[in-house]
């Protein structure tokens, strides 16, 4: 076998990594409605079934890396690889929703740390300049290929077979994947690579998930609460440690230094933008489009397409303004675009005939401002650090985007409630119990059937009224997230300065899509 298609084939084995992992990402929120209704998943366990995995990805991203330099790139990569496909097939085998969140979380686990090891691989495995350019490209449009279809993929999947067989089609997959590594990949690892940085993994990963936890339970027990203000006291010792350990501890995961260069901090802000908004929302869209207008899994997971695609075709675009431009006009530019779409989405859902057609629109300029933002702000991390620290930063792009995620998930939740609580508050008598109003908003959150026989009350709801509810809701939501990421773009902006007469691009050619 000679060197190009070993090379053709590792890349073909890291490409199909990124496949497996991005359509575990944009894939399973298509079939929440159908969890909701064969698993009796509440709102709250379908926000757990996405935060688990998100969750879990942040807390490995900073301490695989190290495991792997110490121990072998191509050895933690296939056991990543493997435990993806197990954690999968666990996932597919549920019996319920307590066991899929578990899966999830674990699944999590597998699927952060194998992206990490990819990345790991793609540059030891491509050294000249313009081979590992090309890698880096291929293999972020396959990541882009698995976030931007997994919609229309998990809706076909749906549609001809079982929900379940969104999570085991990753275990032929995975072992194709070990295949591919084994006779290809070179393993290769790092005699001075650093010590693991445990303090600093246990109280980032304690902060991230009392921060979640008291967003997504804090209403039932009461954000006054002695049990809430323990679990909010616990979050904020968290993040205080992981601060005071980052800065005093010989090997930190983050060296906040780096946020003193206002390239590094105006892109990080443009990382966090994306995740405040566009990636959150995926979870609840396919909620409105299959309930608010009554498309089937098929039909939603197609609609999706207007979501995810562009950001797919838009980045050799980006590329091209940020030539012309700089990151300071693209980055901002980019998060102001997916803001006009949430705004466009939320005009369209309140109008009182609402076909999709508008909600759509906003949903494609979303995705176009999406797709000016990934490249540019993803270079800017890494190239506005010296190459010793590339590593490094791409780790807190990665960790921010997560984090971000993962707490956003929980408040557009919060806000989508909020909105269905207000609209049944106000159509429904004073007297009616506040406690059950609650259960049901989450019981139509959530896209359950509103019926005496269904609902956790004893309330009777029209349908009519559950429906308003909802897309009032959904408007709550995207207004939340346009507003948003307008504040974060005027942030970024302000945080670049100055505009320079050089672009990222110039400093760092390889881009990732996710």
């Amino acid at each position: 076998m000679n060197l190009i298609s070993r090379d053709n084939l590792a890349l073909g084995a890291i490409c199909l990594s990124a496949l497996m992992f991005g359509l575990e990402i944009s894939s399973v929120p298509v079939i929440v409605p159908t969890l909701e209704h064969v698993l009796q998943a509440d709102f709250k366990d379908m926000q757990w079934i996405m935060n688990a995995y998100t969750i879990a990805c942040t807390t490995v991203l900073m301490a695989t890396g190290t495991l792997a330099d110490r121990f072998g790139r191509r050895l933690v990569f296939a056991i990543t690889v493997t435990a993806f496909g197990a954690t999968s097939l666990m996932c597919g085998l549920a019996p319920n929703t307590q066991t899929l969140i578990i899966s999830r979380f674990l699944q999590g686990l597998a699927g952060g740390a194998m992206f990490i090891c990819s990345i790991a691989i793609l540059s030891h495995q491509f050294q000249d300049v313009k081979a590992r350019s090309r890698a880096f490209a291929i293999w972020g449009v396959v990541s882009g290929i698995g976030l931007g279809f997994g919609p229309v993929i998990g809706g076909v999947i749906v549609a001809l077979s079982t929900w379940q067989w969104v999570f085991l089609v990753h275990a032929p997959l995975a072992l194709l994947c070990l295949a591919l590594t084994y006779s290809s990949v070179e393993e290769s690892n790092d005699p001075q690579a650093k010590k693991l940085d445990i303090p600093g993994i246990v109280t980032l990963s304690v902060a991230v998930f009392g921060l979640t936890y008291y967003i997504t339970q804090g209403a039932d027990v009461g954000f006054m609460s002695p049990t809430a203000l323990a679990i909010a006291a616990v979050t904020i010792i968290g993040f205080v440690a992981f601060i005071l350990v980052e800065r005093f501890h010989a090997h930190p995961m983050f060296d906040f230094s780096v946020f003193r260069i206002r390239d590094f901090s105006g892109a990080i802000v443009g990382c966090i933008g994306m995740n405040f908004s566009y990636w959150p929302l995926m979870i609840y869209l396919p909620i409105y489009l299959t309930v608010g207008l009554g498309y089937d899994s098929t039909t939603t997971g197609l609609a999706l397409l207007a979501y995810t695609v562009p950001f797919l075709v838009m980045p050799p675009v980006a590329q091209y303004l940020l030539l012309r431009t700089s990151a300071r006009t693209i980055i901002p530019l980019g998060l102001f675009t997916i803001g006009l779409g949430f705004i466009v989405m939320w005009f369209g859902s309140g109008l009182e005939q609402a076909t999709g057609a508008v909600v759509l629109a906003g949903a494609l300029i979303s995705g176009i401002g999406l797709g000016l933002t990934t490249t540019p702000a993803t270079n800017m991390t890494t190239g506005s650090v010296s190459a010793n620290r590339a590593g490094m930063a791409s780790g807190i792009d990665a960790s921010a985007r997560l984090i971000t995620l993962a707490v956003n998930i929980a408040v557009m939740g919060f806000v989508l409630v909020e909105g269905i609580l207000y609209t049944l508050t106000d159509a429904l008598p004073e007297a009616t119990n506040a406690g059950q109003l609650r259960a049901l908003a989450e019981l139509i959150a959530a896209g359950g059937a509103v019926s005496p026989e269904s609902a956790p009350s004893a309330l009777d709801v029209p349908a009519a009224l559950a429906h308003a509810a909802l897309v009032n809701g959904f408007g709550w939501t995207a207004l939340y997230g346009g507003i948003g990421v307008w504040i974060l773009a005027a942030i970024s902006f302000a945080i670049f300065g100055p505009s320079k007469a050089t672009g990222a691009s110039e400093r760092c050619p390889e881009a990732s899509a996710t």
